[in-house]
């Protein structure tokens, strides 16, 4: 009898998936993972900064109360994106995400139906810098996207960012 093992990729999105259920936003839940030589080496999901409250101590978003559409204004949102979590994470532990992938997971919260989760612009401007070479994320079908980041910044020369045709929100 042979057993079939799941891809790497899915192992590590099963295991953002469980990151994203610590995510504090009433609209979405997002984990992120990045890893590096086949090891985690960091973490983060959607949430307040550290010491300050959250959306669901306050018990409304923020957001919402402005009538802010998905995807847009997020200055005005009291939470840290999961990407910038491990970002900031990898930089408070002093490891290099150099040549790293990130998963990211990300679904509804109330009904738990995934979603796209794919970086915002500010997100992917992080990772670009960070030196990260893969963003794996799942998506609305439930399968996963992978993005090769040489070929954002590749993109960005030709066009402009506002061109880039995979926009979260």
């Amino acid at each position: 009898m042979k057993i079939k093992r799941i891809s790497k990729d899915d192992y590590y999105l099963g295991i953002a998936r469980e990151v994203s259920l610590r995510s504090t936003c009433f609209r979405r839940m997002i984990g992120a993972i990045i890893i590096r030589d086949d090891q985690i080496i960091s973490t983060g999901y959607v949430g307040a900064p550290r010491k300050t409250k959250d959306s669901f101590e306050h018990n409304y978003c923020l957001r919402d109360k402005l009538n802010i559409p998905h995807g847009q204004r997020y200055e005005l949102c009291r939470s840290v994106h999961a990407e910038q979590n491990a970002i900031i994470n990898a930089a408070r532990a002093g490891v290099s995400l150099l040549g790293g992938d990130m998963y990211i997971f990300g679904c509804v919260t109330k009904t738990k139906k995934p979603i796209d989760a794919f970086p915002c612009f500010i997100c992917k401007k992080m990772i670009i810098n960070a030196g990260l070479n893969r963003v794996i994320s799942s998506t609305a079908d439930g399968k996963k996207k992978v993005f090769k980041i040489t070929e954002w910044t590749k993109d960005w020369q030709e066009h402009d960012i506002i061109d880039d045709e995979n926009q979260y929100g």
